[in-house]
């Protein structure tokens, strides 16, 4: 693995597609499984490291990577071509052929499978279904609980708590594009100003973030924070051409994080502040053999959606099972599935996208030419 010593611009760094990021997804994805592993196996989150010493666990930290990343790729996506029907192409088959059939494997293997209910009765259900069409189309949330599924795990009921993201994934994904279409009137300024736009939605969200985060404004939800992290990748790929990827920044901002965590008042705000430079540094800087695993695939979205049933499977099938035992059980089941998906769903799916877009463009066209 290559450190340079010489800073170096993220406009260079970031031309292409070879960097680090399938890397940092995939740790990101086992980081939330691990995570996930202490409340699957034990009933209850609060034996994980890092909840009591930072405030926030280590999966919580693995959304932030995912929105961040998400924020700058997606982002450089819409801004390089332009398209906002590609873009919306792009995203629709890059998420939901994926989450479709993990949720028929859901509801009607690992349902079926492991319901309390006779059979007959699980499938005439209506909330069987219910909680298929609220997962799939993500436009109300999710559904959490299949009928009489995992009743009796230590963490009763859930079926798939890790996709409570998606929702807000896609709501980030609508807020770019539909801003980027309000600017069309100013097609002379356009660029200019959404790149404006997205710098001060991060510095706005951010400090909403930490107002909600010291008691000054409510905290209801997750959502001011996962906008932010998305606006903040989004606004450094902007700024890119500003931007210096340098061993000593990326040392202290490091250091920042560690010395903060252990003292304790400051690990929140400087958390915030280092993060997005420790990620893409980590991203673009790096390389030689690290590089190789792009070889393999994408293996991040199949393992983050197929974690948590499978977990909840290994806990209905081996009572009491320790938290080794659970992250080394479906650590195993979770990494086939994920490469599964990937070669058999997400990259057919993703490689369908010239197809789809010239039928969507055809479909359009057609339609305006039909007398009103």
């Amino acid at each position: 693995m290559f450190f340079p010593d010489a800073a170096m611009k993220l406009s260079d760094l970031s031309k292409g597609r070879d960097n680090n990021f399938n890397l940092i997804r995939i740790a990101a994805a086992y980081a939330v499984l691990v995570t996930h592993s202490f409340a699957l196996a034990l009933g209850t989150g609060d034996a994980e490291p890092l909840r009591h010493t930072l405030g926030m666990t280590l999966g919580s930290i693995a959304v932030d990577v995912f929105f961040l990343t998400s924020g700058f790729l997606v982002t450089a996506s819409l801004l390089t071509k332009q398209d906002s029907l590609d873009f919306v192409v792009a995203r629709v088959l890059r998420i939901f052929p994926g989450l479709l059939v993990m949720l028929l494997l859901s509801v009607f293997v690992v349902g079926l499978g492991f319901t309390t209910l006779p059979w007959q009765n699980y499938l005439t259900d209506p909330h069987t279904y219910k909680y298929f069409a609220k997962c799939l189309t993500l436009v109300r949330g999710v559904d959490f609980e299949l009928p009489g599924v995992f009743t009796g795990n230590p963490y009763r009921n859930a079926v798939n708590g890790s996709l409570w993201t998606l929702p807000h994934e896609v709501a980030m994904y609508l807020i770019l594009v539909v801003a980027w279409l309000a600017l069309f009137p100013v097609q002379r300024h356009r660029t200019r100003t959404f790149r404006l736009l997205l710098i001060l939605s991060a510095l706005v969200s951010g400090a909403r973030v930490l107002a909600g985060h010291y008691g000054l404004m409510d905290e209801a939800t997750p959502f001011p924070r996962l906008f932010f992290m998305f606006f903040t990748g989004a606004a450094i790929f902007v700024l890119r051409e500003h931007i210096q990827l340098a061993r000593p920044v990326f040392l202290a901002a490091l250091a920042a994080v560690v010395a903060t965590g252990l003292q304790g008042g400051l690990f929140f705000p400087a958390y915030l502040l280092c993060l997005p430079y420790i990620l893409f540094y980590m991203a673009y800087v790096p390389s030689g053999r690290i590089r190789n695993y792009n070889r393999m695939g994408d293996y991040s979205y199949g393992m983050y959606i197929y974690a948590f049933p499978v977990q909840q499977s290994v806990a209905a099938l081996i009572p009491q099972i320790s938290v080794p035992g659970m992250l080394a059980a479906s650590t195993i089941v979770t990494t086939l599935l994920a490469a599964l998906s990937w070669h058999v769903v997400e990259q057919p799916a993703m490689g369908l996208k010239s197809a789809v877009l010239s039928a969507v463009r055809d479909l359009i066209s057609l339609r305006r030419r039909l007398p009103r």
